[in-house]
């Protein structure tokens, strides 16, 4: 992976796979709101999750999770609020989750942060 953008596509694709494989039922991913994009949207059980996929390739800058500045969480919750009431949604939350690179080609290291904003 060489630039930003193919990491952020790599991991929000294995958040997919990692919350599917959890039971969760892949809605949409990257959806465009007037207030910013969300990663993924899912249904999990009469739940919508709005998540919001931090990954990094290198633990040199810290946990992905620490990227999530007040100002980021201000665009989550408005793009959220936003999604949900276009389409009636009155059960929802946001999520984090953070997708680290390991050396070698080993699995992920994933963390999911539930209920984040």
């Amino acid at each position: 992976m060489t630039n930003k953008k193919e990491i952020g596509a790599w991991g929000e694709k294995i958040a997919a796979e990692w919350l599917a494989e959890r039971g969760c039922e892949i809605v949409a991913r990257n959806v465009r709101t007037p207030y910013g994009e969300i990663d993924i949207v899912a249904q999990q059980d009469d739940v919508t999750l709005f998540v919001e996929v931090k990954t990094r390739a290198s633990k040199s800058l810290g946990p992905p999770e620490i990227s999530i500045t007040p100002k980021k969480q201000s665009r989550m919750l408005a793009s959220a609020e936003y999604y949900a009431a276009e389409r009636g949604i009155d059960r929802w939350q946001i999520d984090v989750i953070a997708v680290e690179s390991n050396a070698g080609g080993a699995k992920p290291a994933i963390t999911r942060f539930e209920n984040a904003i």
